[in-house]
C-alpha cells in the first residue's frame, strides 16, 4: 500500500476516549528508516541515506527498483523514484556492546581518522548477517583487539564503514546508481570521527543530519495525506 493512502477515520468511541474535538484521519505510514529519509525532503538519484541506529540501514535514491532478495536487497516506491537498500545486522548495537556513550565520545576524540588500523573487522554481536552478505552463520570478526581502546573502536568504525561501502557497491552491481553523496541519520550521525572515516572509505561527501528526526518525515506523510482529501 502506498504511504499516505487514506485508510479511514478514528472511530467515534476512541475519539471520545482521547477527548479529541473531531475524528482524525488515519493514513498508511512507512518504516522508521524511510521516515528519516522523508524528513530530509526531495533527494536526487544517486544520493545514499545511511541510518546509523542499532543496525546499519542503507537506502539509495534510484530511478528504478532493485530486487535481489538473495542478497537482502529490497525497494520501496516513493513518488517518482525508488528507495533501494538493505539492512545489516551490524551497527551501533555492536559499539554499545563494548562501550557506553561517554566512553565512545571520549575515545572517538582520540582517533586519527586519516590513519587506518588495517584490522579488517566485521563487527557483529553474534553470528549471522543479512546484508550485504546474506549468511545466517557468518561469524563476527573483532580480533585481534589492540591494547589501546581507541584503536579498537577505530577498527570497529572502519569495519562498519567497509560494510556500508560494500552495501552501496552491491546495490550498484544490481542496477542501482553509484553513490554521489551520503546523508547520515540516526544516533551515529552525532559521531564526527565515524563520519570522517566513512567519507574516506566511501570516497564521496558524507553529511551528518541530526536536526530532522524520523518523526518529522512521518509528519510530512500525514500532511501529504491530509492534502489529498
Amino acid at each position: 500500500m502506498k504511504p499516505a493512502t487514506i485508510l479511514g477515520c478514528l472511530t467515534k468511541s476512541l475519539t471520545r476516549r482521547l477527548r479529541l474535538p473531531r475524528a482524525p484521519l488515519i493514513a498508511a505510514g512507512t518504516t522508521d528508516s524511510i521516515a528519516a529519509l522523508l524528513a530530509l525532503g526531495p533527494l536526487a538519484p544517486g544520493t545514499g541515506v545511511t541510518s546509523l541506529g542499532s543496525t546499519l540501514v542503507l537506502k539509495i535514491v534510484s530511478p528504478q527498483p532493485i530486487a535481489a532478495p538473495e542478497f537482502g536487497i529490497y525497494s520501496h516506491k516513493l513518488d517518482h523514484v525508488w528507495l533501494a537498500g538493505g539492512a545489516s545486522n551490524s551497527g551501533g548495537a555492536v559499539l554499545a556492546h563494548y562501550f557506553d556513550t561517554p566512553t565512545l565520545s571520549r575515545l572517538s576524540a582520540a582517533i586519527a581518522v586519516d590513519t587506518p588500523t588495517h584490522l579488517h573487522y566485521y563487527p557483529l554481536i553474534r553470528p549471522g548477517e543479512r546484508f550485504p552478505i546474506n549468511d545466517p552463520l557468518l561469524a563476527p570478526r573483532v580480533t585481534p583487539r589492540p591494547a589501546d581502546d581507541h584503536l579498537f573502536l577505530q577498527g570497529l568504525l572502519e569495519g562498519l564503514a567497509d560494510i556500508e561501502a560494500r552495501g552501496y557497491a552491491l546495490l550498484a552491481d544490481h542496477g542501482g546508481p553509484r553513490i554521489k553523496a551520503v546523508i547520515t541519520t540516526g544516533g551515529g550521525a552525532h559521531n564526527e570521527a565515524w563520519r570522517a572515516i566513512r567519507e574516506r572509505v566511501l570516497s564521496v561527501p558524507v553529511k551528518n543530519i541530526t536536526a530532522q528526526p524520523a518523526a518529522f518525515g512521518a509528519a510530512r506523510l500525514a500532511r501529504q495525506a491530509a492534502g489529498s482529501c
